[in-house]
């Protein structure tokens, strides 16, 4: 990890930092294309984030470089760093800089602002909080307006922590119970209830898995994605991240769908199942919800279900297969690409809160930051930081944001939900089990495998 530059070094590249450089130097400080920034030192684009008198950084150029800068240095490396370009003494007249500072301070504040907006769980680092504190008393001796200005962020900041305390406490609530769960091994019947004894109307469900879907993705801070890049431990990497705990939840419904139709006594009553959830996995596609359609097709194409042929014969599949052909991973997942776009432009134009849905296929818009992460260097040979491709992580990225703006239209129903989200299910052994019982093996490795899981279950017992 690069440590913070001098001082003095960083003051040196101000000196070219608001023009394309085109003197002597073999690599200029920052490099442009048809007037668009592709390139720049580190210390040159750190200096383009610093207000000045003349200057303030354009808001997409902040929240690009805060976004990525973690990628090169920790956020409260980088705070320390502005704050003492901006606000540090650099005359020898104490009066001239305390005129410096006054006329500053306004922007300061509007930075810390947006940096505390875009960015609030930067601030749970306490070098930050010492910062953003130090830097309210430094501009409260020139006017007590900008401690009150401060104060209101600081304010605004707790109120945020405490709502993401709040729900990592939720998250790490239905992991505990997720966790006792996982040793239900029981098959026919089910003890607890099934899922259409609580909701048996496919839209009503569609609505509640978009309304859980809504929220987890919410929580998500943009530079989750980034620092998911980075294999280095994160602070508080023992308690649940709000990116992780999105991923668990799609794991959960697809191994929620697998059970409800593993684990259904008859043979008509699992058909009745599995076309409900078919019904479902179409209102949420109709809703713009690709990952609960993602999952609900993930359950039922887990080995488990698909072998379950008598169950299958009784099924209407002519949506089953439409929604599999939307979904269809050939070509780069070409189709729902084409879906999402459709969506997209639904929710530009929309006229109702509904339409305003877009909920991506999640695994998928991990992956494609992944490789877009990947397939160019963020360094350059010449030791530049790589812009253009923190511009295009940021332009993806705030993409997202405006998904996550979308409050769910739908009320919430805790019955349903309660039952989503911490009902047990059960793991590929137990879904293979429940399913030999089900319908009986066909061959020998499936007899085998029987056999085996009833022998591991009865031990366990």
């Amino acid at each position: 990890m690069p440590q913070t530059p001098p001082l003095s070094a960083l003051q040196g590249a101000g000196q070219v930092k608001r023009s394309q450089t085109t003197g002597d130097e073999d690599y200029p400080s920052l490099c442009y294309h048809d007037n668009q920034l592709v390139s720049g030192s580190l210390d040159a684009l750190i200096q383009q984030l610093v207000p000045m008198l003349d200057y303030y950084p354009d808001r997409t150029y902040i929240f690009t470089f805060l976004l990525s800068s973690r990628l090169f240095l920790p956020p409260y490396q980088l705070m320390f760093t502005v704050c003492q370009l901006a606000l540090d003494p650099r005359h020898d007249d104490p009066q001239a800089d305390q005129m410096r500072i006054s006329e500053l301070a306004p922007k300061m504040v509007q930075l810390l602002r947006e940096w505390a907006t875009s960015f609030p769980h930067d601030f749970r680092d306490e070098r930050m909080m010492s910062s953003l504190k130090d830097i309210t008393q430094r501009l409260a001796t020139v006017d007590q307006v900008y401690r009150k200005a401060l104060g209101q962020i600081l304010q605004d900041l707790m109120q945020s922590m405490a709502v993401q305390s709040r729900y990592k406490e939720v998250l790490l609530r239905i992991r505990s119970v997720a966790t006792e769960c996982r040793t239900v091994m029981k098959t026919k019947p089910r003890a607890q209830r099934d899922l259409l004894s609580v909701c048996n109307d496919a839209f009503t469900l569609a609505q509640q898995l978009t309304h859980i879907e809504l929220e987890r993705l919410s929580y998500i801070g943009p530079e989750e994605f980034i620092q998911a890049f980075d294999q280095k431990p994160q602070p508080d990497s023992n308690q649940p991240s709000n990116l992780g705990a999105y991923v668990e939840w799609f794991n959960r419904l697809s191994y929620l769908v697998a059970t409800e139709i593993c684990t259904a006594v008859k043979t008509k009553t699992r058909a009745r199942v599995t076309e409900f959830f078919i019904d479902v996995a179409r209102e949420c596609f109709n809703i713009g919800n690709f990952n609960s359609l993602m999952a609900i097709l993930s359950g039922m194409t887990m080995g488990s279900v698909s072998r379950l042929k008598k169950t299958w014969g009784k099924v209407k599949t002519a949506s089953f297969d439409i929604l599999e052909h939307q979904m269809d991973p050939s070509s780069n997942f070409s189709n729902y690409r084409t879906s999402l776009q459709g969506a997209l432009q639904r929710s530009l134009t929309a006229t109702s809160p509904r339409e305003k849905i877009v909920i991506p296929f999640f695994s998928l818009l991990i992956k494609d930051l992944y490789f877009l992460n990947q397939s160019s260097p963020s360094r350059l040979v010449n030791g530049h930081v790589n812009f253009t491709k923190l511009q295009e992580l940021s332009r993806r990225l705030r993409e997202v944001m405006r998904w996550q703006e979308v409050e769910s239209p739908f009320q919430a129903d805790f019955r349903i939900q309660t039952f989503l989200l911490t009902t047990p299910v059960f793991n590929e052994d137990a879904l293979y089990l429940a399913s030999y019982e089900s319908e009986g093996p066909e061959n020998n490795t499936e007899k085998h495998r029987w056999k085996t899981l009833r022998s591991s279950l009865l031990n366990r017992l």
